[in-house]
């Protein structure tokens, strides 16, 4: 073993590039382009990195600042995928999920939740509340697309992990009544 290798296993350093080069050998799942996705996050940050990453593989985003306007744009526009935030301005994202859960028309919208706020992840891990994942802030790009690929179907869409077929099914009719 050289010197290099030896002083860069000493060090940890090159053991990322290792995981890296890894990660990028193993095929990944893209969703479907023109997949619509809502970001629900109060920091302007948050929402802008969001848009970039899923924009650049093709997604259309949808946007809102708190959760009241998070809950109207997805009743109103049924995205394929919800990230929400858990600490809002106003209505908490526990309190979103719980409304987007009880209504016939989002309950099947896959939600991935994120927070920053040690005490909301350790709430979250908690309650369990109807998320299908969670997120912890900061985020990589390599893990956003990891959340995704998790929860894409045959179709290559998000769908919901722990909902059965028949499940689905009954809430499409209800929906379409």
């Amino acid at each position: 073993m050289g010197i290099f290798a030896f002083i860069k296993r000493v060090l940890g350093t090159g053991s990322k590039d290792a995981q890296s080069a890894q990660r990028r050998s193993k095929p990944r799942l893209n969703a479907r382009g023109g997949m619509r996705v809502l970001v629900v996050d109060d920091s302007s940050t948050i929402v802008a990195v969001l848009r970039r990453m899923l924009q650049q593989n093709g997604y259309f985003i949808l946007e809102a600042e708190d959760a009241e306007k998070g809950v109207a744009i997805a009743l109103s526009e049924r995205p394929d995928l919800i990230f929400l935030d858990i600490v809002l301005p106003g209505m908490s994202g526990f309190a979103a999920l719980r409304q987007l859960r009880r209504d016939l028309a989002t309950r099947q919208i896959p939600i991935i939740m994120m927070s920053g706020n040690e005490q909301a992840t350790e709430q979250f891990y908690a309650q369990r509340i109807g998320a299908d994942d969670f997120m912890k802030k900061p985020f990589s790009r390599a893990e956003v697309f990891s959340r995704i690929e998790r929860l894409l179907d045959d179709s290559l869409l998000p769908k919901r992990p722990h909902v059965g077929v028949t499940q689905r099914a009954a809430a499409a009719s209800a929906v379409a009544d």
